[in-house]
């Protein structure tokens, strides 16, 4: 693995890491409770940066991520500026906000990529591969040529060709295209079509037009969802059997690294793209599990801390911090082993990835 990638990778998840604090310390804010410490990095602390409005900034020693610490988050302190004394909705939309925020930024970049892809524009019908010695090559149809007409009648999208191509088998049809700009009139007879090359051997998709960043960001929110409901049925889908378990392991630090190198090697879908959109949407990928990871109703992430609350919300009754300190600390551990060993799997048996 190359030196550029370990440090874009370190500098990306902290990034994404330390959004994730942003989003529990402005939350904190929000609800007047007092932020003690914004760490960047890991402990133990090198310096203390600056301190305002009672919150220290310091920068630590391990350069990957950070964290806030807040009055009274482990202990039980009545003061009206610390978490322990807000109220349950307020630590609710605390703890949310950090898992929420990393969802957020998924949607972002995902708007992000498709501000440079464009939105598919159904309403047209575009040739992206011929068949050799098929009609359409015959008759001089080329790739890239967007198809308009169709024995007379406009074309408003890939149905409507494909319904005028097969009730027409057998007889000629004229075809008029548009190639750079330049109306080009053709003629097409459909044959029977020999699987699985079609009745006149072209593949057809849908070219794509500009959107305005409103309509990339509504595309992003749905890209994460997907994503989203991905990776929370995957335990369902490995049951079934639908997926193999080789497909589905989990990867720690140098998996990841292993996965963005293969990105780097595969084609952008934009050539000319200020940035690469494979790296972005592998970055996505991460935020989006970040958030979705940190909701699960583990005691020590942020979903566990959750899970505590919603008793004294349905039930008025507060679990105490000595089991809620107890269980976090069980479940700490064993997240950390469970981490230290899906790296050493990284080495053990590294991920296989496409040729």
């Amino acid at each position: 693995m190359s030196t550029t990638v370990i440090i874009q990778l370190i500098i990306a998840l902290s990034t994404l890491i330390i959004l994730h604090e942003i989003g529990h310390f402005a939350a904190a804010r929000l609800f007047k409770v007092k932020v003690e410490e914004f760490g960047i990095g890991i402990p133990p602390r090198a310096l203390t940066l600056f301190e305002a409005k009672g919150t220290k900034y310091t920068l630590n020693w391990l350069p990957l991520g950070g964290f806030v610490r807040l009055k009274g988050e482990t202990e039980e302190d009545d003061s009206p500026d610390s978490l322990h004394a807000a109220s349950p909705w307020a630590r609710l939309a605390i703890f949310a906000a950090g898992p929420l925020m990393n969802l957020l930024a998924a949607v972002l970049i995902y708007a992000v990529i498709f501000t440079q892809l464009g939105a598919p524009d159904y309403s047209k019908v575009l040739i992206v591969d011929i068949q050799p010695d098929s009609p359409a090559s015959q008759a001089g149809l080329q790739i890239g040529d967007l198809i308009i007409n169709a024995n007379g009648s406009e074309i408003s999208g890939v149905d409507a060709l494909h319904e005028i191509i097969y009730a027409n088998l057998g007889e000629s049809i004229s075809i008029s295209v548009q190639r750079e700009g330049e109306i080009i009139q053709s003629s097409v007879v459909p044959r029977d079509p020999p699987p699985p090359e079609g009745a006149i051997g072209i593949a057809m998709s849908n070219p794509t037009r500009p959107i305005t960043f409103f309509e990339a960001l509504t595309m992003g929110g749905v890209a994460t969802y997907q994503d989203m409901k991905l990776i929370l049925t995957l335990p369902a889908e490995l049951i079934r059997g639908s997926i193999e378990p080789e497909m589905a392991r989990p990867v720690g630090f140098y998996g990841m690294g292993q996965v963005l190198e293969y990105v780097y090697t595969q084609e952008s879908p934009v050539a000319n793209a200020p940035i690469n959109l494979n790296v972005l949407s592998f970055f996505a990928w991460i935020s989006m599990t970040l958030g979705v990871l940190n909701l699960l109703p583990i005691p020590a992430l942020d979903g566990g801390r959750i899970l505590f609350i919603l008793p004294e919300i349905i039930f008025r009754r507060r679990i105490s911090m000595e089991w809620q300190s107890i269980l976090i600390t069980i479940s700490f551990t064993a997240l950390i082993a469970l981490m230290l060993y899906i790296n050493l799997l990284d080495f053990i048996n590294p991920v296989q990835l496409p040729q």
